[in-house]
């Protein structure tokens, strides 16, 4: 039966959309943007408008992108773990939460096209990732070591890649910068791999392989710290390798304080894994910082 025309079509409230948007997960991308623009050793001031349009689209955009084309495909899973998301609970009814997956998409398209071919190859690069990651036949997702990889390479190696090559005017960045954008995007495996302690249960019902689920809640947690303390220590030979001491002894005190962090998340991961992740990944993601300041000190990158 039709609708009556008296009947005004249903649509999600803005705040609803912006809850599927997730603006909380966008900081890592753009992180890693500004990361890769300080490597670059050129002044944010001299390009301004490249480094306000790059930031926007690692964060509101191709993340934001990403988080919708996520709940979409999750939604059966979501409807277990947690049911008061936009699209269970019913707040975005319909196939809005498709449409505006495929809507933001093309938005991201479309300011990526104000970038340059770099910063469009590097769009279109995250966003077949982000529909990869969550959508069938490949949905990467399905298996944590896959779906975990894809996400940290993208919001970080990517990312920073981008900021960098898009500060030099399209140029390759130096080789550098693409190593430690390389070796920040593998220890992002392990803060990907927190954040799938809270869904365990949910994923076992539904054929989801996290790491949690793959090597247990004790596995996935040592796993998980070994993944983000392993890159952080090359990070800091590389860094003494480059005659830079205090930056390195920087990053290595911030790693000295993700320690601290680990042993007390590894001792009960399943209730922990939240406020870790909300302590530890900013000692993280502050020595990243740290690092690009290094190599910006040398002369750019």
């Amino acid at each position: 039966m039709s609708r009556p025309l008296s009947q005004p079509l249903s649509r999600p409230a803005l705040s609803t959309v912006a809850e599927l948007l997730k603006p909380i997960t966008w900081f890592p991308p753009m992180w890693a943007f500004a990361c890769g623009v300080v490597a670059s050793g050129v002044s944010p001031l001299e390009a301004w408008p490249v480094v306000v349009i790059g930031v926007l689209l690692a964060g509101p955009l191709v993340c934001a992108t990403s988080q919708a084309v996520n709940d979409w495909f999750d939604r059966h899973v979501d409807a277990i773990n947690e049911p008061q998301r936009p699209i269970p609970s019913g707040r975005m009814p319909g196939r809005w939460g498709l449409g505006i997956a495929v809507g933001w998409t093309a938005l991201s398209l479309a300011v990526a096209t104000l970038l340059g071919p770099w910063g469009f190859g590097a769009a279109v690069l995250g966003l077949v990732l982000a529909w990869m990651y969550s959508a069938p036949p490949f949905r990467l997702k399905a298996n944590g070591w896959w779906g975990n990889l894809a996400c940290g390479l993208s919001y970080e190696s990517l990312a920073w890649a981008t900021g960098a090559a898009v500060m030099a005017g399209g140029a390759m960045p130096d080789p550098r910068s693409l190593g430690l954008a390389l070796l920040y995007g593998l220890g992002a495996h392990g803060i990907m791999t927190l954040n799938d302690f809270k869904a365990i249960q949910g994923d076992r019902r539904m054929g989801i392989r996290s790491l949690p689920v793959q090597l247990g809640a004790d596995g996935a947690a040592r796993f998980a710290c070994w993944a983000m303390a392993v890159p952080q220590v090359v990070v800091i030979g590389l860094l003494l390798a480059w005659d830079r001491p205090l930056h390195a002894a920087g990053v290595a005190g911030l790693l000295v304080g993700q320690f601290v962090l680990m042993r007390w998340f590894v001792a009960r991961p399943i209730k922990r894994a939240l406020p870790y992740s909300g302590f530890g990944v900013p000692l993280y993601v502050a020595g990243m910082m740290v690092a690009a300041f290094a190599l910006r000190s040398i002369g750019g990158a």
